[in-house]
């Protein structure tokens, strides 16, 4: 470490945050971006109905760590949008945060930041407005973190909709024309399209009507951006035609479960009854990003096209008076969304089964757990000590120990206006499975897209990944859900990862059919890397698995040509 950068070599990322933020979730999952001399971060936080930090953009100086600018993605008093939340949200909201990667314009020295939803994602009663910057693309002048111009994407984001993937700073050819252009992938399938210089859209954007929200205190925005062209590259809309028919049982069982649910397309409101949300929250577009080829001035994406039920549930009365034990009613609050009301985590094992924790660990391990995170679990450090104490004995089984009257301080106080405080939680991210464990959903479920930008038009759309057991019973090519994005060659290639069945593939760019296909040590759920030395060409991805119930790796796998 270089003592004299930031502090003893170190930058405290929980930092430089309004107060009280210091002990809530963070972390810089992406690397950032360069500029000059300057270190230029988004981060992830937390996005529960519990604390959470402000997702700020922050610019670093590389050869101090000293931090040089900071833009509010939650404007403060006197700050552009500002009027879109209530008027103290400043000091208490969290989240619309840039987790998903930053471009840099090196010639007009901007960086364009992709943001996230608000904080709680799924009910936004206590941040009522339009929530800039939330869901938006922002674009800063790199030099001062001074705002150049915005696009909000989803008003007052209720599905968990975050930008998440890094646009793509393209030139278009339109009516002979060449056009400086950004374009910037979504969870719902689609591509919106801006000028670079002045953010006004390529192609129409209209504002279309949305239902309104039932919940209680909710006030959901009555209309969404929706892009005209080019056409989503996923699915809008699970009707009942569109229900599996894997089996006959699958169909009837499936068929059953949408009648008791709302499924009434993009932008239907979280309710108690449960809402069909499709794409789902990993899209759509995902992380892994979109390629761009210059030569066809064609975007190629992949995307998920999974179901996911979300269902929002009272989470309880005020822990000073409530009358269930404090344990249940925490974990219910902050631990459920992840680890399931039935404490069985996801089909998926995205979130572990914790209902038999007490074969694995100690009350005392558990609680330090809770206080230091793991993994993709964050840490609850704002928890008191007799907090973590009533969680662990609700799950070991002995929450009678733990009495509500034991706690002299509510727990909706602990943060100045109320910032974690919400009448509401969700029973966990739940995808739309069938009997047996596939997308309720016809196929495909994921696929692979080349879209002419400058015609706006969808040249191919084929199917990403195979289960060889379907194809074994004479069904053909599903697609997989599928995380990691594409990379192209001017060579006429795309090269991708991303399927759960762990393989690498090359497609022909101009037609997308499958040319060359490799087993991976495990799930290549990454962007691919091209590069060449001594004039070979050669292309890695890291294997490192884990998702979707697949095997975890540790592994780059690098591929050439023969000589």
């Amino acid at each position: 470490l270089i003592p004299d950068f930031g502090y003893g070599g170190r930058i405290d990322l929980r930092k430089h945050l309004r107060p009280g933020a210091e002990k809530s979730f963070i972390l810089s999952n992406t690397p950032g971006s360069i500029y000059g001399d300057l270190l230029i971060l988004g981060t992830r936080v937390s996005e529960g109905p519990g604390p959470s930090a402000p997702g700020y953009i922050r610019a670093y100086n590389v050869r101090t760590g000293n931090l040089e600018w900071v833009f509010h993605t939650i404007p403060h008093p006197g700050e552009f949008g500002y009027e879109t939340w209530p008027s103290d949200a400043w000091s208490r909201m969290g989240g619309a945060n840039a987790w998903s990667g930053l471009a840099v314009d090196e010639k007009r020295g901007w960086v364009f930041c992709p943001t996230g939803s608000p904080a709680f994602d799924f009910w936004g009663g206590n941040r009522k407005g339009k929530n800039l910057f939330g869901n938006c693309l922002l674009v800063l002048d790199a030099k001062t973190g001074e705002r150049v111009w915005h696009y909000q994407l989803v008003h007052h984001d209720l599905w968990d909709r975050d930008l998440p993937a890094s646009p793509n700073l393209i030139e278009l050819t339109i009516n002979q024309e060449t056009v400086e252009a950004v374009a910037q992938i979504t969870k719902s399938g689609h591509v919106f399209l801006f000028h670079r210089e002045t953010g006004k859209p390529v192609f129409p954007i209209e504002e279309r009507p949305f239902p309104p929200s039932d919940l209680k205190e909710e006030e959901a925005w009555p209309t969404q951006p929706i892009p005209t062209i080019p056409p989503p590259f996923a699915r809008q809309q699970l009707n009942p035609g569109d229900i599996t028919q894997i089996s006959p049982e699958s169909n009837t069982l499936m068929s059953a479960k949408l009648k008791s649910v709302r499924s009434g397309g993009q932008f239907v409101p979280p309710s108690a009854a449960g809402t069909v949300i499709f794409p789902g929250f990993d899209g759509g577009g995902e992380w892994g990003g979109a390629a761009w080829d210059p030569a066809t001035e064609w975007l190629y994406v992949n995307a998920n096209e999974m179901p996911w039920i979300l269902t929002m549930v009272e989470s309880g009365k005020d822990i000073s008076t409530a009358d269930i034990s404090s344990g249940k009613l925490l974990y219910r609050r902050l631990c459920a969304t992840c680890h399931g009301m039935d404490q069985e985590g996801d089909p998926q094992k995205t979130f572990p089964a914790i209902a038999n924790i007490g074969e694995k660990m100690n009350k005392a391990e558990i609680m330090a757990q809770m206080s230091q995170g793991k993994g993709v679990m964050p840490a609850f450090d704002f928890l008191k000590e007799a907090e973590k104490s009533a969680i662990a004995n609700f799950l070991l089984g002995g929450e009678v120990a733990e009495k509500p009257d034991s706690f002299t301080q509510k727990r909706e106080a602990k943060t100045k206006g109320g910032g974690d405080k919400s009448p509401y939680t969700h029973t966990g991210y739940n995808r739309f499975l069938d009997n047996e464990g596939y997308p309720a959903v016809k196929p495909p479920w994921g696929t692979l897209n080349a879209i002419d930008l400058k015609e706006g038009r969808i040249i191919w759309q084929v199917t990403l990944g195979e289960f060889k057991d379907l194809t074994a019973r004479g069904i053909s090519p599903t697609g997989t859900e599928n995380y990691g994005g594409p990379a192209v060659t001017a060579g006429g290639l795309i090269f991708i990862g991303a399927s759960k069945d762990e393989k690498f593939r090359a497609f022909d760019k101009f037609t997308g059919e499958v040319l060359w296909e490799a087993n991976l040590p495990a799930g290549g759920y990454a962007t691919p890397a091209i590069y060449a030395i001594d004039g070979k060409q050669y292309i890695v991805i890291a294997c490192g698995g884990g998702k979707m119930n697949t095997k975890s790796g540790a592994s780059y796998i690098a591929f050439s040509l023969p000589n």
